[in-house]
This record gives C-alpha cells, structure tokens and sequence, in this order.
C-alpha cells in the first residue's frame, strides 16, 4: 500500500528563507523539450498534475534506510511546494530496499497512472523498477550512482565517477598533470573508480602511467603503496589518483605515500571521494594540496539551511537527489509539452539547477553535474575552481 506522510508545519524561519530559495532555485535552466514519441503512460496533459511515484526504502529492517525514506520523501516534497504554477500529483510507495518490492511498487505505480517513477535508492532495486515500468513507457529516474544500471528508461541522479574523475581530470591537465597512477581498492567499486579515471585521462589526451590494487585491508593498502610509489618515481607520474574512501583507506594509503617520499611537488595526490566529509582527515599531510572535487557549495548550503528551517534537522546528503528529480519534472511538465517527459525530454542539454548545482541527464542513463575542484591547506578546504553555473562554461 503507499506511504503518504503528512508535512510537518514549516518554521518562520523557512518561510523567510523560501522567497529568496525559490527565486535562484527552480527556473531549471529553461528547458527545450526535444519532440519523441510518447506512451500513453507518460503523456502530459496541459494544466493537469503529473502523477509521480516516488519510490523509497521504507519498511527494510535497517534504521538507515528508514531514515533514508523520510529524507527523500521530505525533499521531495520541498521541491514541490517550489514549483509554483506545476501542480505534482506524488505518491510514495516502499521499496524495503529490496528489488522484488520495488519491481511490485512499480508495476502498481503504473498501474496506478504514474507518469514517472523517482526512485528507488540501492542498484538492483532500481534496475528492478525499470524491467518492470518499461512495457509501459515510463521512465525510473533512480537515485542510484552506479552506471551499470543506466540506460534504456533508467537514468541515475546520483554523482558518477565518471563526473568526478572527468572534472578533476580536465583540472589537472590543465595546470600540468598529464600523467597519472592509478590506486584502487580491489572490488567492484574501486573496479569502476579505476576505468572512470582511466578513460578520463585517455580521453583527455593524458597517459596512464600505471595502475596498482590492493586489497581493503590496512596490510594490503600499506603493501601496495611502496608500488605506487615506485612507479611514481619510474614514470615521471605528475598525479596519483585514487578511488580510496575518506573514512575507510584514504587515511591510510595517503600516510603510507607520504611515508614512501610522494610529496605534491612530485606527483599530486587526486580523489574520486569527497575528502572533506571527514573533518580529521583535512589534518592528514599526505592529503595536503591534493585534489578533490565538491558540488556548489552556496547551492549545497541553501538546501541544506531550507531543508532543517523546515523538518528541525539536517538533511541526510542524498536527500537532495529527490528534490532534483522533482525539480527536473516540474521544469520539463511546465513547457506545456504532451511529450515532457519522454526519454527525448529527459536528455536536454541546458540541464537544471538543483540542490548541489547545474546538472543534466545523458543519453546513456547517467548524468553530469557542474562540480568545483578543491584542495586542503594548512588543514582547510580551499575552492581552486568554482563549480560552473551552466553547461557550455569552464568545468565542461
């Protein structure tokens, strides 16, 4: 059965904050809807509400996903009282986090007049939810980040490595690292880290200089660092770029480079994870004057101040993945278009403006989103490149 849950009553201090959040918020980048045909499902009509399913990992045994739920479904529902003249119809319906649920939920969302699917969360959950909507025509905009999952009506909202390393890539490139090693953890995630970094730097016209795994412990990312660094000094590399994680081997494999003698005047250190989102790792020196990359940070900070003004806490920081999925379709439904949300739509190359910055969907189901490049010194997170405010402008 789906979950409606009732709006907490917004503070003053939201209300103060909605104006000026609104006015820099949803205009979406003023989308051209490209013409395509269009299922019954998905077919807007003018001026009627346009039926979204908003698929969430209620009812799991795990509280994290619990918690997961409600933020989703509060963003979610930010974005529509933002939306001004586009009326949302949005139902919620549990997912437990598990792919036979959320294939359930999404047949009875279509069954039910759906016009799109939002959501769910987990990868095989979401690819579950595609199979099952695809028949019928109506897209999934999955809050996913693995591009595994991605294409045919899935598209994932979630930030890609491929985004990330891209960006930091085209930054480097341009002040001078042109030759790389690559450090990733030996599973699926640092598998995909690995080719996201190597096809940037092959793309860009940059040499991989190396590539070195290791195992996910803490012996096996001090074994493997002295061949990191030997390769460093072997090839001339300009960057190590790695898929290490700021609260599992990032830690450790930046001391034990540190340790081996890499310092930033001989090759940089560069991640594909958000390094600031440990406060004790700034402290770190092999992380000193590396290179990292962050969303919008004011964007990010507007979300982030509405969203406790409205609900009395922090957002959980995949939250605002649901506000962009509505803010994406309110921006295409409000053209008028019978055909607004077709795969045509979707793919638009002005983008939207959401919760962490510019971002738009690809053709091949995963998605870009407007990043700033950052460094840490004397312990501090330093923007070195703003993020771009749209698509076309430095970052792209």
């Amino acid at each position: 059965m789906p979950m409606i849950a009732r709006l907490t009553q917004p503070r003053k201090a939201a209300a103060r904050l909605l104006a000026l959040f609104s006015m820099l918020w949803l205009a979406a980048c003023q989308p051209m809807v490209a013409s395509g045909p269009v299922s019954e499902a998905q077919r807007v009509t003018p001026g009627a509400p346009v039926k979204v399913a908003l698929l969430v990992p209620a009812g799991s045994n795990a509280g994290a996903d619990q918690l997961l739920a409600t933020n989703l479904e509060n963003a979610a529902r930010l974005a529509i009282a933002d939306l001004g003249d586009v009326e949302i119809d949005m139902t919620v319906y549990p997912t437990a986090g598990n792919p036979t649920r959320a294939a359930q939920a999404a047949s009875t969302a279509v069954a039910e007049g759906a016009q799109i699917i939002l959501g769910p969360l987990y990868a095989e959950a979401a690819n579950a939810a595609g199979v099952a909507a695809a028949d019928a025509g109506v897209n999934v905009l999955a809050f996913s980040n693995n591009p595994t999952i991605a294409g045919g009506n899935v598209f994932i909202l979630g930030p890609t490595f491929s985004n990330t390393a891209t960006r930091l890539v085209q930054y480097g490139r341009a002040n001078g690292i042109d030759r790389y090693v690559v450090a990733y953890g030996n599973d699926l995630q640092g598998a995909i880290g690995r080719d996201a970094i190597v096809n940037a730097v092959n793309s860009s016209g940059g040499a991989v200089a190396g590539t070195q795994a290791y195992e996910l412990s803490q012996a096996g990312v001090q074994s493997a660092a002295p061949r990191v660094a030997e390769t460093v000094r072997g090839t001339g590399a300009t960057g190590v770029f790695t898929t290490a994680g700021v609260n599992a081997d990032l830690p450790i494999l930046a001391t034990a480079l540190n340790e081996a003698g890499i310092t930033p005047q001989q090759a940089r250190m560069m991640g594909l994870t958000r390094w600031d989102a440990a406060p004790q790792a700034l402290a770190l020196p092999g992380l000193q004057n590396g290179l990292f990359a962050v969303p919008d940070t004011a964007r990010s900070r507007a979300f982030e101040q509405r969203y406790a003004a409205t609900y009395g806490a922090q957002p959980h920081p995949l939250a605002g993945l649901a506000y962009d999925g509505i803010a994406a379709i309110g921006a295409l439904a409000a053209t008028g278009r019978a055909d607004a949300l077709t795969r045509n739509a979707l793919v638009q190359s002005q983008g939207f403006k959401g919760t962490s910055g510019i971002f738009r969907l690809l053709s091949n189901g995963t998605n870009q989103r407007g990043l700033a490049v950052a460094t840490i010194r004397n312990n501090q997170v330093v923007i070195l490149d703003a993020a771009p405010t749209s698509f076309g402008r430095a970052g792209f």
